[in-house]
This record gives structure tokens, C-alpha cells and sequence, in this order.
């Protein structure tokens, strides 16, 4: 049985810092046009956020346990600093989520989700999709990650403003022991190696620093493509 999940250890590369993305370095604005900010709020008017990616020019992969079954979903793209009024900021409402059909939300396995936006992102230099790895990272790989998280490796701690993120050299890739806490809003981001998005962040570990457990993209190629080819997007 192949492992649907990938547990990381990393080595930070000099000059970055923990990547959880506790502490980590403001990203250039709109280096990274894929991400999006994804804010959930509830019927009962509760609000949270996490993070995805765009991979298509109206379909963002994020993960399963972001989903609420009630309220409303937005996704801003071109995004940096989500407390700033940005002219180059697109914000499009989700209608439809389509979670893995056997995520469960217990043990987090399949932690994988497609969101169809209402309307086609527009394409320029601040958004844009990123690729999906059609192979396993390799050892030794030179990764990162980028979110609007916590920046303090406590539950609960002060979120980023703007897009923080971090340089990542893998020390060893393994499935391995699952963990049940992890840092709120990165939840979602890609786990870019070479261009292309490896991973998804489900969790990490206890303290919120590495190891952190990703959803391998690689696992559910042909489930996203069923998907995109059914839905016609």
C-alpha cells in the first residue's frame, strides 16, 4: 500500500528560520501567484482561514479538514498583505467543494479538497497556477512553504498580514507517526519542490516545527484529473 501522506524532516537552510511558517522571512510580493487565502465563515457567523493553491484558472486544491458544510467560502488570489486594501487582489466566491470522498476527519487521512470558484481567476504576472509533481520528491530536494499562519509556535499565536515563508532542504522522507496539532492558516499550502507542488500541509508536530505531515499530491493524480474531467473544468 502505497502512503498517501509524507512525513518530513527538514534541514533549514541558512538565512531562513523555522518553517511552520513560524518565524519565517516575508515573501517578495507575488513571487508565489499560485497561493490563495482562503477565508471559511460559518451561517452562525464564525470565521477562519487556510491556505491552497490554484492549479487551475478556477480550481484551487487545499486541504479536506479547511471544508465547513455550512456557510460560505471565498478564495483571495494575488494576495500578500491580506489586511491591506491590494488594487491586484481578485476575491471569488467557491461553489462547489469537493472533499476526498474518504477523508475522515479523525485521523486526517486523504486530506485533500478541490474548490470550483464561481468565476475564472484573470491570469497575470500576480496570479497564476503552479503544477502539480507527477513523481515522488526526492531525498535532498531543496522544498518551501508559505503561508499567513501563526507566527509563534504556540496554539493560538498572532497570524502574518503578509505571506511569510521558508527554504526547506529534506533531511529524509518517510511515512511515518501521525501527529494531531498543527499551526492554524498554513493548513492547505503547497509544499513547492522544484517548481511544483509535491504536497499539501495537513499538520505538524507537536511544538508546530518540523517534522510536519503533508498530503502527497502524487497519491491523488488520477482523483483530481477524474474530477476536473467530470466537472468539465
Amino acid at each position: 500500500i502505497r502512503p498517501s501522506y509524507i512525513c518530513l524532516g527538514f534541514i533549514l537552510i541558512p538565512g531562513t528560520q523555522l518553517p511552520s511558517i513560524i518565524g519565517g522571512n516575508e515573501a517578495n510580493p507575488h513571487s508565489r501567484p499560485y497561493m490563495a487565502y482562503i477565508n471559511i465563515t460559518t451561517d452562525w457567523g464564525y470565521g477562519f482561514f487556510c491556505g491552497g493553491f490554484l492549479i487551475r484558472d478556477n480550481v484551487v486544491l487545499t486541504a479536506a479538514h479547511c471544508n465547513c458544510k455550512v456557510g460560505h467560502i471565498h478564495v483571495s488570489l494575488g494576495a500578500h498583505n491580506i489586511s491591506a486594501d491590494e488594487w491586484d487582489r481578485q476575491i471569488i466566491r467557491v461553489r462547489r467543494r469537493i472533499p476526498h470522498p474518504e477523508y475522515d476527519a479523525e485521523t486526517l487521512q486523504n486530506d485533500i479538497m478541490l474548490l470550483q470558484l464561481e468565476e475564472k481567476a484573470n491570469l497575470s504576472c500576480e496570479v497564476g497556477p503552479i503544477r502539480l509533481a507527477h513523481r515522488a520528491v526526492k531525498k535532498g530536494a531543496v522544498c518551501s512553504v508559505a503561508g499567513w499562519g501563526g507566527t509563534e509556535p504556540w496554539a493560538g499565536s498572532p497570524t502574518s498580514s503578509v505571506l511569510l515563508e521558508a527554504k526547506l532542504k529534506s533531511d529524509e522522507f518517510h511515512s511515518g507517526n501521525q501527529y494531531r496539532c498543527g499551526q492554524s492558516g498554513d493548513s492547505g499550502g503547497p509544499l513547492v519542490c522544484n517548481g511544483k507542488a509535491h504536497g499539501i500541509v495537513s499538520y505538524g508536530s507537536e511544538n508546530w516545527s518540523p517534522p510536519g505531515v503533508y498530503t502527497k499530491v502524487t497519491h491523488y493524480l488520477s482523483w483530481i484529473h477524474k474530477v476536473l474531467n467530470k466537472l468539465d473544468i
